[in-house]
């Protein structure tokens, strides 16, 4: 009975902090509730059949609010709630910001008999951001992947992906992209439009972007959180190995998830932690 909630970031998050309040149709609170650890709010307080407005707020976030019809039996389940970083579409603050490859990763995901996943990411890599100071759509990233330095968590298959089957490391030992624009996409989401050369191979790539949040480090810094997602299609950077098993299956898939979680850290170089 009562009412049931999920609160999460864009990037599926529990937000720990969150707090939901119900109020009816003349705006009287009739419910308040926290979250707990996992983001989850449940309240066993039954609530008169009815139309409420549903509140959900954090600290840090832009408040959200829903509608909720209560039955006759009292409860509501609101779903799961989703909190944009507090400042809509604003990004961090003008000027150059550097990837910071401890605290980010760089993955991949690709299909294995058509049933699993194979995950691998790439352990060498650096970057930089510059933020325009006018026209935030002029914004600019570049970045460089090594790609030798990939790891699946398997010798044999690594050395694999290393070889001219694949990736071919000895002659195009880097993984490079450079955006050629920035377009908004929503609250807190950008597409960033560039330019992927892998394997000898120039191909336009956009990234679904999400500026997760700014704020200060213990090293008196100031970092800058993002998550960036795309999808390649092998034979476009001529990787078209592949192995036929039982059935017509192939062993791997033709496509991969590219994952991108980075924080990046304002100023030209990044501080020693």
């Amino acid at each position: 009975m009562g009412l049931t909630a999920k609160i999460r970031t864009r990037d599926g998050w529990a937000v720990s902090h969150g707090v939901v309040t119900v109020t009816d149709m003349t705006g009287t609170q009739v419910m308040r509730a926290e979250a707990d650890a996992e983001g989850v709010v449940r309240n066993g307080t039954d609530l008169a059949p009815g139309a409420y407005t549903v509140i959900v707020t954090a600290v840090g976030y832009a408040p959200a609010a829903h509608s909720a019809l209560v039955t006759a039996s009292g409860r509501a389940e609101v779903g799961t709630v989703t909190l944009a970083r507090q400042g809509g579409t604003e990004l961090p603050p003008s000027g150059p910001w550097t990837i910071d490859p401890a605290h980010s990763s760089v993955s991949a995901v690709a299909r294995h008999l058509g049933i699993s996943s194979v995950h691998g990411r790439f352990t060498d890599f650096s970057g930089r951001i510059e933020i325009a100071p006018d026209e935030v759509t002029k914004s600019r990233v570049e970045a460089v992947i090594r790609a030798a330095s990939i790891d699946t968590g398997n010798g044999m298959r690594d050395g694999h992906l290393k070889s001219p089957d694949f990736l071919d490391v000895e002659t195009y030992p880097d993984i490079t992209y450079r955006s050629t624009g920035l377009s908004p996409a929503g609250s807190d989401r950008w597409t960033v439009h560039g330019e992927l050369t892998l394997h000898g191979v120039v191909r336009p790539v956009d990234l679904d972007l999400a500026h997760l949040g700014t704020g200060a480090d213990p090293w008196g810094g100031t970092r800058a959180a993002f998550r960036a997602t795309t999808e390649l299609r092998r034979e476009d950077f001529a990787m078209n190995y592949n192995q036929v098993v039982q059935a017509g299956i192939a062993a791997i898939g033709a496509t991969l998830k590219v994952e991108l979680d980075i924080q990046a850290v304002q100023g030209e170089t990044l501080p020693r932690t």
